[in-house]
């Protein structure tokens, strides 16, 4: 052992991702990964879809297995609060018990869900989707019959449509955007998108400003801002999450939106790194600080950071991507979305590809139940491509590959 410590605030996907790394590349020192939650290290995606339906037990989505734990010696102290992060002493204190002395520390605090004020006797009606504990509550309101308001359709509002659709509820989403999701896939992916959930029965009302909601003995009441009134049997509230920021802040670190780190994910201070979604990560491809809440993006940031904890140079700055699964629709994203389209395939059979342009350019490619196109996608962003071929069924995206130049 090399006696150095090495200790992860947060114990979510990239602070396993960077665990898993570091045994990887050789560190033999302490690994220590605290979390706040009762749970051991679990995957997200599933809490909205094959676990929320009770496909998924807790066991399939755990990261770290038992096995693994011990023989790479690793240790999770879960139920653990970090207060800050003492650089000067390099050790993280906690709200209660010692303090854990640590030669780096890597923040991977990620976020928790967006709330609202929502006043009545039940409060059990109301619902976030952030944590495992959170789907599980959750379950309890998807019966058949039952009515279930949501309030944003992002993604994660989206996904839980769909599988309380397939469980047999009644489901209202209720979105303030004229389109959902047009600031990250463009208006007429996202108009794609309510037609999918329309014509599996969800009641999709998009340009709906929600003013108040509350609950009563029954269930819970809606009222929109244009004087409409929806009422449920619960309430999913889906707008987004807040980066958890509050022990670098006490810690005295850079914070803007996130933990602002560099390239490698180190931070303003010394011996301290950010990962996950929480990190404002600067990007080279983007010409200034991101900031993604993917599961793609924590395990590369994860593994990147992992590296840089041991001195090496391992930048990770490709492409964002992700993927969601919706009814028995695979939707995945790569890349940038633009105004710019180009159709391949059918959308109206929700099988086709979606190029998005700057001219000739090809910024990002959007897929329905066409996953193929997005690994050929991966070599050619950055590329100038006919249009025409691009739409052109009979091309074989992948002889572009070696045909189509990159742009320097």
């Amino acid at each position: 052992m090399t006696g150095r410590t090495f200790v992860t605030v947060g114990a979510g996907q990239a602070a396993a991702v960077a665990a898993r790394t570091l045994r990887r590349r050789g560190f033999d020192g302490r690994i220590v990964l605290v979390g706040d939650e009762p749970h051991l290290p679990y995957q997200r995606p599933p809490l909205s879809k094959e676990f929320l339906s009770g496909a998924d037990s807790f066991e399939s989505m755990e990261i770290l297995p038992e096995k693994w734990r011990a023989d790479n010696d690793v240790q999770i102290r879960t139920r653990a609060e970090v207060t800050r992060v003492d650089a000067a002493g390099r050790r993280v204190e906690l709200a209660s018990g010692a303090p854990i002395e640590a030669d780096a520390v890597l923040l991977a605090t990620g976020g928790r869900a967006r709330r609202l004020q929502v006043p009545g006797p039940r409060p059990e009606l109301v619902h976030y989707l952030r944590t495992v504990d959170d789907a599980i509550a959750l379950q309890r309101s998807l019966t058949p019959g039952s009515r279930l308001a949501i309030i944003g359709a992002g993604f994660v509002g989206l996904e839980t449509a769909a599988t309380a659709r397939s469980l047999g509820t009644e489901v209202t989403v209720l979105e303030a955007a004229p389109v959902p999701l047009a600031n990250v896939i463009g208006a007429r992916l996202g108009a794609e998108l309510v037609r999918i959930h329309r014509d599996h029965g969800v009641d999709v009302r998009t340009g709906v400003t929600v003013e108040q909601l509350h609950t009563t003995a029954e269930g819970v009441v809606v009222d929109c801002a244009d004087g409409g009134r929806l009422e449920a049997d619960a309430v999913l509230i889906g707008i987004g999450i807040v980066p958890n920021t509050e022990v670098a802040a006490a810690s005295g670190l850079q914070v803007r939106d996130g933990i602002v780190v560099d390239a490698q994910g180190r931070t303003s201070t010394p011996h301290i790194y950010a990962a996950g979604d929480v990190a404002q990560r600067y990007s080279a491809r983007a010409g200034g600080h991101v900031r993604f809440e993917h599961f793609d993006n924590a395990n590369r940031q994860g593994a990147a950071v992992a590296n840089a904890m041991l001195g090496r140079d391992a930048v990770s700055d490709d492409a964002p991507w992700f993927w969601s699964d919706q009814y028995d629709h695979n939707l995945q994203l790569l890349g940038e979305a633009t105004t710019d389209l180009v159709i391949r395939g059918d959308p109206d059979a929700n099988d086709f590809t979606a190029f998005y342009l700057d001219g000739d350019l090809l910024r990002g490619v959007f897929t329905a139940d066409r996953g193929e196109d997005v690994m050929v996608g991966r070599e050619l962003l950055g590329r100038h491509i006919e249009r025409a071929v691009l739409a052109d069924e009979d091309t074989d995206l992948w002889d572009l590959v070696e045909t189509e130049e990159a742009v320097s």
